[in-house]
């Protein structure tokens, strides 16, 4: 169960070149400080190809004909082709044939429109890098902006606030670089770089001497040389399980199910109606016919169209939802999914940091505390972070006493994840020095030995320092995360050091709030209600974690780090992630342990995420869904994806899902066990009758009506209480309702044998009992279905739907017509006598009867009957 990522050259090489000095980075990939020279890049280039990670050319023609064509149904249905060539029916395997071509079109025609789709959602903005690049050997080095895609191996690469990284760079030379790696690591705060060779060699993204591809240049300025481009780079690593084979779903392991059911009942009633007919009448041609008809039978020839039929409707009805599906199987995967796990920042979250208010250290509402804190965000070179910019949004308007000075940044020592905190030094005109730190509380705190109470300037004793503790605590308690401020007038420094952060006066502190989506409880709570339990997946911190689950609803308890899963074996994790509704600080291959622990316990997971490091969940999962924002490799590893990236987005989604899957659950059902009931009707029929009660071909064109009608069922309502919980494909119930409704079926099937046998002169005419049975089948099927399609009585509750009404209506005047007209002298049919239709009500109202009475005593042990 454990989950491998890749590990290319790239990432080896990686961890060296991290570990090295800088002259061996620049012989390792054969470069200089002064650059490559064009012809060097040329033939580069030409060597590694376009530094391009998220091109997705998609599947070839070929390719998509066989997707549309890789089905277990399919492949059944063709099987039974080849039979039918091989015993000589032409228009059966004509016919079966066409229905094999008709369902694989359709799937192929559905795929289409999602790739379209997918396209239509990728960025196409041309991004550039600043490279330092010669003319020729011996020309001095000069700084050019080319496309991204250009960039090489060897390149020196100069980096700047807003630049986006263009390949895995080795730094050079760093000036205060902070770079934000939420697209790998999901944390929000920046990750503080330098040039320094890293001698722990940590995994490459936590790294302080790499800049990875796809990461972003928040503040500070850096020189770096290119050691990996493309698919060679660490999100190339990452991106290629997105192309990879993925685990088996919840629907291909249902469908493989229901197909091996059927084939085995096709193995052993095949040779028993041989063997039987055989050696009754001792006619082996004609008990081989017996055989076919069997086969054909319990061959439900239009399922692959039925079921791409409503996976398509489902589709059709997600995309009103803002849901483009790429994986028309994942429809049903999703209204399978009993646990959805997700990222918190997107989905949970509105991805953004507002600031709330200010408070002295008392906490009196005061705004010392954010004006010194604007001051400094005003200091820095560049905003540095979220929390910065939520400042300068909110509260960014100094108090008078700090306009009408107008202060000079000096120095800066922006934040570093280790310190968690921030200094600038300013100056005043009249020549004051002021240092303020901004930061973690735990940080802050420790560093001053005063504090602002109102007016007052107080010593910041045991007492107040443990209630300034107190009221951070108590604010994280209730979902705000507080700044911490501090300052300390200073003699000329010029330059901030670590030092200087002591005997500092605590001014207050700034709370912000990271806002959750307002619709996210509520989309959490209608989950749960359908039996989806929420798990939070996140490379954030585990404070940042519980407070966002649960201010949207979800039960965090004891959040577990991605240290823990590394800790445990699999039967540990598997008991912890039932446990576990909160995982924080997780790496991709920790995500989708997570995943593939909870499907080893027999749950199927549906995985929210967006970025690069959460695609191996992505394609762990049995189905993976992105927001239309995501990195072009999630959402190339996606099923599904959001254009609107709420979370009710999701959960109407699992309801579709099951909708989608209850449907489809009805037509092989009930189709199943009708046509069980005619096998069970044709082994009875080959014992005493001296003919083939209906021909092959016969039960293919009546099949086919019957199948017809059922293409409406997409269109149909599903009963509420069936929505409520998590559905999959069980062959157990299937095989239950073919051995009670069946054999059902079969007692009015022989009951209007007798009848045509003896009240309609049919056993002198073959002609006239294979008619009398072709439309007393094909009427109680298609009665039987809007019995049985909800579990209340087919005039409450969820009422048929009209489409399906009309459908069975028309298939039925269809069937008629067949055996009246010159079309059934065609399939040797031949009308019997209108008597015969009183008999065709009583039977068939019998059979809807009782089978009503059957369904609400023995309904509950049906799980498949909605």
């Amino acid at each position: 169960m454990a989950v491998v990522l890749p590990t290319p050259f790239a990432d080896v090489s990686l961890r060296e070149v991290a570990g090295a000095s800088t002259p061996s980075v620049y012989r390792t990939v054969a470069s200089s400080p002064q650059g490559l020279t064009e012809d060097e890049v040329a033939r580069r280039a030409h060597r590694h190809g376009e530094n391009l990670v998220d091109v997705d050319p998609g599947p070839t023609l070929p390719g998509r004909i066989l997707a549309a064509l890789r089905s277990p149904f399919l492949a059944l249905l063709a099987a039974l082709d080849v039979v039918f060539a091989v015993v000589g029916d032409a228009r059966g395997a004509v016919t079966l044939a066409l229905m094999v071509v008709a369902s694989a079109a359709l799937r192929f025609w559905q795929q289409s429109r999602s790739d379209r789709a997918v396209k239509a959602l990728r960025s196409r903005v041309h991004t550039t890098v600043t490279v330092r690049r010669r003319a020729a050997e011996g020309s001095e080095p000069v700084g050019r902006e080319v496309p991204l895609e250009q960039c090489v191996p060897g390149d020196v690469v100069l980096l700047a606030p807003g630049d986006v990284v263009p390949a895995d760079v080795r730094l050079t030379d760093t000036n205060d670089l902070r770079v934000d790696q939420a697209v790998l690591t999901g944390e929000g705060l920046p990750a503080r770089k330098s040039a320094d060779p890293d001698e722990a060699r940590t995994d490459p993204e936590r790294s302080p001497a790499l800049c990875l591809a796809g990461t972003a240049v928040v503040s500070g300025t850096a020189t770096g040389v290119v050691v990996a481009t493309g698919a060679a780079t660490y999100s190339g690593t990452l991106a290629r399980l997105a192309v990879q084979g993925r685990p088996e779903s919840t629907f291909d392991l249902g469908v493989r199910s229901v197909s091996w059911t059927l084939i085995r009942f096709m193995l052993v009633m095949v040779p028993i109606v041989l063997a039987v007919n055989g050696t009754v009448t001792g006619n082996w041609p004609q008990a081989g016919m017996f055989a076919a008809a069997v086969a054909v039978g319990l061959t439900p020839e239009m399922l692959p169209v039925v079921v791409t039929t409503t996976l398509a409707r489902g589709a059709r009805r997600l995309a009103d939802q803002h849901v483009i599906v790429t994986r028309l199987n994942a429809i049903q995967d999703l209204g399978a999914a009993d646990v959805l796990c997700l990222d918190k920042t997107g989905t949970l979250t509105e991805e953004r940091v507002v600031a709330v208010h200010s408070i002295d250290a008392t906490g009196v509402p005061d705004d010392e505390a954010a004006d010194h804190a604007a001051l400094a965000v005003r200091a820095q070179s560049v905003p540095d972070g979220r929390f910065d910019e939520a400042i300068l949004a909110r509260l960014a308007e100094p108090d008078e006493a700090i306009q009408d000075a107008l202060w000079a940044p000096v120095d800066e020592w922006g934040f570093d994840p280790d310190r968690r905190r921030s200094t600038v030094e300013v100056r005043r005109e009249d020549g004051v020095h002021l240092l303020i730190t901004k930061g973690d509380p735990d940080e802050v705190l420790p560093r001053c030995d005063r504090a602002r109470a109102g007016d007052d300037v107080v010593d910041l004793d045991r007492g107040r320092r443990l209630a300034a503790g107190d009221l951070a605590r108590a604010h994280a308690q209730h979902g705000l995360r507080l700044l911490a401020v501090a300052v300390r007038e200073v003699p000329r420094l010029g330059t901030c050091e670590e030092r200087d952060e002591t005997a500092m006066v605590l001014v207050g502190f700034v709370a912000f709030v990271d806002p959750v989506r307002g619709s996210a409880p509520e989309a959490v709570r209608r989950l749960a209600e359908h039996g989806v339990e929420v798990r939070v997946l996140t490379g954030d911190n585990p404070h940042t974690a519980a407070r966002v689950a649960a201010q949207a609803g979800i039960r965090a308890g004891d959040v577990v780090e991605g240290a823990t899963i590394d800790a445990v074996g699999d039967e540990r994790l598997g008991r912890i992630v039932e446990d576990t509704r909160v995982f924080a600080r997780l790496t991709p291959a920790q995500k989708a342990r997570v995943v593939a622990a909870l499907r080893a316990r027999g749950r199927a997971v549906g995985f929210v995420g967006d970025g690069v490091n959460d695609v191996p969940a992505l394609q762990t999962a049995d189905v993976g869904i992105v927001p239309a924002s995501a990195v072009p490799a999630a959402k190339r590893a996606a099923d599904l994806i959001l254009t609107d990236p709420d979370l009710a987005v999701v959960a109407s989604g699992v309801v579709e899902g099951r909708r989608t899957l209850g449907n489809t659950l009805k037509y092989v059902t009930i189709t199943a066990g009708s046509n069980f009931g005619n096998v069970v009707t044709v082994l009875a029929a080959s014992v005493f009758l001296p003919f083939l009660p209906m021909l092959p071909l016969q039960l293919v064109v009546q099949n086919l009506l019957y199948d017809a009608a059922q293409l409406a069922l997409p269109w149909d309502r599903v009963d509420r209480r069936y929505l409520r919980a998590p559905r999959r494909w069980d062959t157990r119930g299937l095989v239950r309702f073919m051995l009670v409704f069946g054999p059902l079926s079969s007692l009015f099937d022989l009951a209007t044998f007798a009848v045509l046998w003896w009240g309609v002169d049919g056993g002198r005419s073959p002609e006239i009992f294979r008619a009398g049975w072709f439309v007393e089948g094909l009427i109680s099927q298609l009665v039987v279905v809007l019995v049985l399609r909800s579990r209340g009585a087919p005039w409450r509750g969820a009422k048929p739907a009209v489409p399906l009404l009309l459908a069975s209506a028309g298939a039925a005047v269809l069937g008629l017509l067949v055996v009246t007209s010159p079309v059934g002298a065609l399939l040797a049919l031949q009308a019997p006598p209108p008597s015969y239709l009183l008999w065709l009500v009583v039977t068939v109202s019998g059979y809807a009867g009782l089978a009503q009475v059957v369904k609400v005593r023995l309904g509950r042990s049906y799980p498949l009957l909605t």
